[in-house]
């Protein structure tokens, strides 16, 4: 039997994504709705090939006959309606900060922790977490099984599209604008994103890390182990879609470079793209529209005992947003927890 399922934030970049991701899997809707917290009611989204939805406001709509919904407008519309939401009975996944390290809100990565979402219950409301945290966890899983990591010490190459629309604008303007001697003034990042990179993603904290490095440390601990000590810089680099990430881990035990190159091989969600050769590893620009994270360059770090190093990349607004949110929906129906 189908449900009715809403996305908030359709137009958006991630909504938009939710909604292509919902229907390329086929997922067990009868009824989708479009929202927007914004201006957006009364545009048209596509669901699918053929299907086309009119955007309606969030505001006073009643989710209590609706089964699941998907927010990404936002942190601030989460905060007041996803809550709303989730009080009229609907479960909610959260594709925001608003919630994410809250103690009663489970956050899922499904290839890591999908057991976690038997705690969803009290409130309802499921985190997804960022990007970044997504990515490394997939990745850091089969690993972490052999090994048990205890250390990572991380350097992630963000894409525009984590900013929205609006920083996927700001880079073709701007590099429209450089070679016409016209560069319009940084508007969505703090500094000119066009052929340049920018350390600094997320606001700034007391200790000099960023909002975002500290997310990256903290839900590492919350979805994969909480003995896990991270180590984040996080970089804005001008490419539209995909981010990339260098990472360094020491283990509590000896893994052989053939053992993780085994392990990752057979995990769930992660494509080994390893060749030492020139061209031989992945980058943003091949895994766009992709559900995999890549692992490539694998070897052993000999700066540290039980050290392996790797980069890894995948498509931000896919794995890293939409299509680990549409997971965990697949999973809670996998496990008769919708409707209950």
């Amino acid at each position: 039997m189908g449900m009715k399922v809403a996305v908030v934030g359709a137009t958006g970049a991630v909504g938009r994504e939710i909604l292509k991701t919902l229907a390329e899997r086929s997922f067990p809707a009868d009824e989708v709705v479009a929202l927007s917290a914004g201006r957006g009611g009364g545009q048209e989204v596509s669901y699918g090939e053929d299907a086309v939805l009119k955007v309606r406001g969030l505001e006073g709509h009643d989710f209590s006959d609706t089964d699941l919904a998907f927010f990404a407008a936002g942190a601030a519309a989460s905060q007041v309606h996803a809550t709303r939401a989730a009080g009229q009975g609907c479960i909610v996944i959260d594709d925001t900060s608003a919630f994410r390290m809250e103690p009663d809100v489970p956050l899922v990565v499904p290839e890591v922790n999908a057991n976690a979402l038997t705690r969803f219950r009290k409130r309802r409301i499921i985190g997804n977490p960022s990007p970044g945290s997504i990515q490394m966890a997939v990745a850091l899983k089969p690993l972490h099984d052999i090994g048990k990591a205890r250390r990572v010490a991380v350097s992630t190459y963000q894409s525009v599209s984590g900013a929205g629309r609006e920083g996927m604008d700001e880079l073709w303007t701007q590099t429209r604008g450089v070679y016409v001697n016209e560069t319009p003034p940084a508007e969505q990042f703090p500094k000119q994103i066009a052929f340049n990179c920018i350390p600094h993603v997320g606001d700034f904290m007391d200790d000099g890390a960023t909002r975002e490095e500290w997310a990256l440390a903290a839900e590492a601990r919350k979805v994969l182990d909480p003995d896990i000590a991270v180590v984040a810089t996080c970089v804005r680099v001008p490419v539209f879609i995909g981010n990339a990430q260098a990472v360094h881990v020491a283990f509590e035990r000896p893994v052989t470079e053939a053992d993780a190159r085994n392990a990752l091989r057979e995990a769930p969600g992660v494509i080994v793209l390893d060749r030492r050769e020139d061209g031989g590893y992945a980058t943003a620009a091949e895994t766009s529209g992709e559900d995999a994270v890549y692992v490539s360059r694998l070897r052993r770090d000999l700066t540290v005992p039980h050290g392996l190093a790797f980069w890894s990349v995948t498509d931000n607004l896919r794995k890293g947003s939409a299509l680990n949110a549409v997971q965990i929906a697949e999973e809670l129906v996998a496990r008769k927890l919708v409707g209950e």
